[in-house]
């Protein structure tokens, strides 16, 4: 690795410890940047080249893992879960779930009662695979060595949702946008 790989390397794993360590104070772009002493304009290029998504993108998946912990484990409520993430209301959760869960932060607490959830399972270059969604947007995608154990998986992740086996618009996009990212890579 060049020098300047390994000093890149270096800064981006400093900058994702600081977020994954500050995430409930929702640090911005210039915050992060500062701290790895870099522009930040060239932080964000720099971070999305290494870790694949924006820093924002990966404070938003920081956050929601955690919110997805206390609605589940600590059977918190929209509110405090809100509170305890570092967001401004439970506004700004319900977004955050359906951009990056797609079904709202009750649905997921309430392990996809009255949800409906399309799957469907796709070849990829890296073995067979499980996408599922709600009318909201993509809420899962596993790797499926045995479609039967990454149905069950799905099913136990929200065992009050109605499963329906169809490709809907959401998986085609999904699918189609993840190809076009490998074929320019």
């Amino acid at each position: 690795m060049k020098a300047q790989d390994e000093t890149n390397f270096s800064r981006i794993a400093v900058a994702i410890e600081y977020i994954k360590s500050n995430f409930k104070t929702q640090p911005g772009l210039e915050e992060v940047a500062e701290k790895i002493n870099v522009s930040p304009f060239h932080f964000q290029r720099m971070f999305t080249d290494w870790a694949g998504v924006s820093p924002k993108k990966f404070l938003q998946y920081i956050t929601v893992e955690h919110a997805k912990k206390m609605l589940k484990e600590n059977n918190a409520t929209l509110f405090d879960t809100a509170f305890q993430t570092g967001l401004s209301g439970t506004g700004r959760l319900h977004d955050l779930f359906i951009n990056i869960e797609g079904m709202t932060p009750g649905e997921y607490k309430n392990g996809g009662e009255n949800l409906s959830i399309n799957y469907s399972f796709a070849e990829s270059p890296f073995g067979n695979i499980l996408v599922a969604s709600t009318s909201k947007g993509i809420c899962h995608m596993a790797f499926a060595t045995g479609e039967k154990d990454a149905l069950q998986e799905l099913k136990t992740k929200f065992p009050n949702a109605v499963y329906n086996q169809i490709v809907d618009l959401a998986q085609q996009k999904y699918i189609i946008h993840f190809y076009a990212r490998l074929e320019r890579a």
